[in-house]
């Protein structure tokens, strides 16, 4: 007894995981990026995780279902499934209400392929309708495999000899559990290499951010478990609201303290029976129901867990996806019977459905770590309330009282509405200012920077060369490169905030200028005089992001394509959806649209949509400044306009579906000069397949080295100074 007395007692699970997010939270913002390596170990760990959810699913449906007879199946289905699908229907609509809360903010990002490409449509008949199971259980389509498993269950309940069948099954469901209760005990090592490596390596914008997931989750929790769920209870039963929460109260501390739901069910069956015990309902019969309804209940998606559908919403805000009208039906079904399974496993199933960036999943695991707590208070009434409501039902203590019910409903939608508005004005002050992508944009840095004269005004006059030389020839003698550019084109020739030229174009400008070993000069040019100076020799070409049109090439010659952009439109934010397909806008003849150069792709719009008004306007700048309210749109190039809405960013970028057009970008070259087109071309062709032409797109076109040019904050650098 006294060395039993003396042994130290083993730190909790919940206890362990909560230092070991703390040593990871610690670790991240004392040695910053250099945590990044530990990301490997957080995604392995999930993966783990995630590895036995789907086969235990399928086993513990079919045994809990199939192990019923047809009476209690009868009984808990028509009053046990009337109660559960109206909690559910109370969760979702929470959910729902609750992403209102978060405020509308300044958001833009650089170009993405999601813009071109908007992924297959849900085919709602795969996604529900398991027509080959295994098809669905091998690409995690998760609802499906449910389905299938509910339809098995439900068949082996008429079979005389299924125990033959459930006892192999009972035996796997427990080596399954076996097996995830030992990927839990490394939930500490894991949950501490994903916040080490998030703490690490994400901005301080993005933890800004998350503030919003917490606080909707939270809220949303308490305002179910404390006031939704008990008062549903008291509106239709003869219990108080002071009966449900005093007989849930252990429970409800218990399950909060160690974010346990499972260790619970035993209280919280017996405190049950205690209160229909009160109000003499409680008989043999009753507590049969109350052993069998609490452990099947447990099965099916609790309201704790359906909450974890905010983070969906969260992250569609998060990285500006938009959902719309029958999307969100889509998304509460699919996201319900998602449920069914792991959130390790919906959550990103559900990210992917709607095309929200699937790295945000390591938001959700570090935000686990608190929110789980909430999620299992809630678990905790849910099943008390599911509990009480069907053996109401059952023994026939359920009322309908109008006036208490409408009292309640109202009493509920006010409280809702102030915490909608209470938490949306708290992020729309927390978060003001959070925006920065125009510093992005203004503040990017040449990755091939060399010496070079940068002209401000136009070239002058006509250059005299000796008769028969060609553009290569002249540039070889004066040693001298000399570049056409246009001034504010990004992201392709512009002036940063150092009031450097600066841009793709610009890059690669240097580039060439450094493999012809020459100096480099950069002068101005409008559009409408590329053809012109080119003629006169005043530039020996132009690199500043000029598309290939039929009535150019009449004009001046071009180097093989180095790029292809997609031509879209910029529209007010509210309105992008006007915009969405190429049938909508044709349709329309009240629209007005801007080009900043009325040629080929404008008499394209108009002849296909006549009704269309086209109006030029001076530049890209001019639109946003000051026609961005007298005109409907912008019709450019995708790529340049996700750079302008970094600054504008109450703007934003649409590429109509379904058939996007996409245009060259080449260098426009001296008409006839067929040896600088020729050489030209293959340099192109040599830099195309080389490492530096894939950095300078990710950096200036996709903006995905712009963020990290300044190491993230850390301990070990900003404060120690241990390293550069």
């Amino acid at each position: 007894m006294a060395e039993a007395e003396d042994k130290p007692k083993r730190l909790s699970l919940s206890t362990s995981i909560l230092i070991g997010a703390s040593l990871g939270l610690l670790c991240g913002l004392f040695f910053g990026e250099y945590c990044a390596f530990l990301g490997v170990f957080g995604e392995a760990f999930i993966k783990l995780l995630q590895m036995a959810i789907l086969p235990y699913i399928v086993v513990s449906l079919i045994t809990g279902i199939g192990s019923l007879d047809y009476g209690q199946a009868r009984r808990l289905a028509s009053r046990g499934g009337a109660v559960l699908l109206l909690l559910w229907g109370l969760g979702l609509g929470v959910i729902l209400l609750m992403s209102l809360a978060l405020p509308t903010l300044q958001s833009a990002s650089f170009f993405s392929t999601t813009l071109v490409d908007p992924g297959q449509p849900v085919d709602l008949l795969d996604l529900w309708i398991p027509s080959n199971p295994f098809s669905s259980l091998a690409n995690s389509v998760v609802p499906a495999v449910v389905l299938f498993s509910i339809a098995l269950g439900i068949a082996l309940i008429a079979l005389e000899d299924k125990a033959t069948f459930l006892q192999p099954l009972s035996v796997l469901s427990k080596a399954l559990v076996r097996i995830t209760q030992f990927v839990v005990r490394l939930t500490p090592a894991g949950v501490f290499a994903v916040v080490a490596s998030a703490a690490g390596t994400m901005s301080f914008q993005e933890l800004e951010r998350l503030q919003a997931y917490f606080i909707l989750f939270i809220a949303a929790a308490i305002v179910l478990t404390f006031w939704i769920l008990p008062v549903l209870v008291s509106a239709l039963t003869p219990f108080s609201y002071r009966d449900l929460v005093g007989v849930s109260r252990d429970a409800l501390v218990t399950g909060f303290a160690t974010g346990n739901l499972f260790i619970v069910l035993p209280v919280l069956s017996e405190g049950c029976k205690g209160l229909l015990e009160k109000y003499q309902a409680k008989g043999e019969q009753t507590d049969q129901q109350v052993d069998v309804m609490v452990p099947i209940a447990f099965n099916f998606p609790h309201l704790g867990k359906l909450l974890s559908l905010l983070f969906v919403l969260f992250g569609a805000w998060f990285s500006d996806t938009q959902l719309a009208g029958l999307e969100y039906l889509t998304f509460a079904v699919s996201g319900l019977i998602s449920m069914f399974g792991s959130v390790t496993v919906s959550i990103p199933y559900l990210l992917d459905m709607y095309q929200i960036p699937s790295d945000l999943f390591q938001l959700f695991m570090i935000s686990g770590v608190l929110n789980s707590r909430f999620a299992t208070l809630l678990a905790v009434m849910h099943l008390s309330s599911l509990t009480l409501l069907t053996a109401s039902a059952l023994g026939g203590l359920l009322s309908f009282r109008v006036n208490r019910v409408a009292g309640c409903t109202l009493a509920t939608l006010v409280l809702l509405g102030l915490v909608i508005v209470s938490t949306r004005m708290y992020l729309g002050q927390a978060l003001q200012g959070a925006y920065r992508g125009d510093e992005l944009i203004t503040n990017m840095q040449l990755l091939n920077a060399s010496p070079a004269v940068v002209h401000r005004q136009a070239p002058p006059g006509p250059v005299s060369e000796a008769a028969g030389r060609t553009v290569l020839e002249g540039i070889r003698e004066s040693g001298t490169l000399r570049v056409g550019y246009r001034p504010d084109n990004l992201p392709f020739s512009y002036f940063n905030a150092e009031d450097e030229l600066v841009g793709f174009d610009i890059d690669m400008a240097h580039l060439l200028a450094g493999e012809l070993n020459c100096q480099l000069e950069l002068f101005p040019v409008e559009l409408e005089s590329v053809a012109d100076r080119l003629e006169k020799r005043q530039v020996d070409i132009v690199m500043s992001g000029v598309g290939i049109t039929t009535p150019r090439l009449e004009r001046m010659g071009f180097s093989n394509p180095y790029m292809e952009v997609v031509l879209a439109l910029v529209v007010r934010d509210h309105r992008r959806k006007e915009f969405a397909t190429l049938d909508g806008i044709f349709s329309r003849e009240d629209l007005r649209i801007g080009v900043v150069s009325y040629d080929y792709f404008a008499s394209k719009v108009q002849d296909q949509a006549p009704g269309i008004e086209v109006v030029q306007v001076a530049s890209i700048r001019d639109f946003f400044e000051n026609k961005g309210d007298d005109l409907d749109a912008l019709l450019t190039n995708a790529e340049a306009a996700s750079a302008w809405t970094l600054l504008y960013p109450q703007f934003a970028v649409v590429v109509p579906q379904p058939e996007v057009v996409a245009q060259p970008l080449a260098y426009p070259l001296r008409k006839h000069d067929t040896e600088m087109e020729r050489f030209v071309s293959h340099w192109i062709d040599l830099k195309k397949g080389s490492l530096q032409f894939q950095q300078l797109y990710q950096h200036w076109i996709l903006g995905q080295t712009s963020q990290q040019e300044e190491p993230r904050w850390s301990i070990i650098r900003s404060v120690l100074h241990w390293v550069d």
